[in-house]
């Protein structure tokens, strides 16, 4: 590491510290030619994550897209925006843990529904209408019956 007071390379670490969140070390170094300290940190290069659209084109992951979408499709419910929070953060999580370099968009939709099914029907219903694209109302109604059918206890 240059120094950035002298510009010698030779220094020595004097104490390393880790972030509060644990993505960083903090560290405190001396230069060996002129004595004078500095502070750097280290941090792990991460590499964005593509998302493969259904026309092709290709776009980075972005946490605040989902958010406004999942935030839009809960509007006026009962979920708590930490609730929504944490599971973004969790997406992205997985998401990274992959460890592919491109993930499709119908894969992290299919995941966003399996949540929202799970937190709230209406939420749920109102992503599905703009996910899979419903013509009518139509089909508005099968996913409606369909929700239904897995809700009611089953005849005996």
């Amino acid at each position: 590491m240059k120094c950035p007071f002298c510009g010698e390379l030779d220094n020595k670490v004097i104490d390393s510290r880790v972030s509060k969140d644990g993505n960083e070390i903090r560290r405190r170094r001396e230069c060996i030619d002129c004595r004078r300290r500095f502070t750097t940190y280290e941090h792990i290069e991460e590499i964005p994550i593509m998302i493969i659209k259904k026309d092709g084109r290709r776009e980075i992951f972005n946490k605040k897209k989902v958010r406004s979408v999942i935030l839009r499709d809960c509007e006026k419910l009962d979920i708590s925006v930490n609730l929504i929070d944490e599971y973004i953060g969790d997406l992205e999580q997985d998401l990274k843990e992959t460890g592919d370099k491109e993930i499709t968009s119908t894969s992290i939709g299919e995941k966003i529904m399996a949540k929202l099914h799970s937190l709230d029907d209406i939420a749920y219903v109102r992503f599905a209408s703009v996910y899979r694209e419903f013509k009518d109302v139509n089909d508005f109604a099968l996913e409606l019956k369909k929700l239904l059918n897995n809700k009611l206890p089953a005849n005996k």
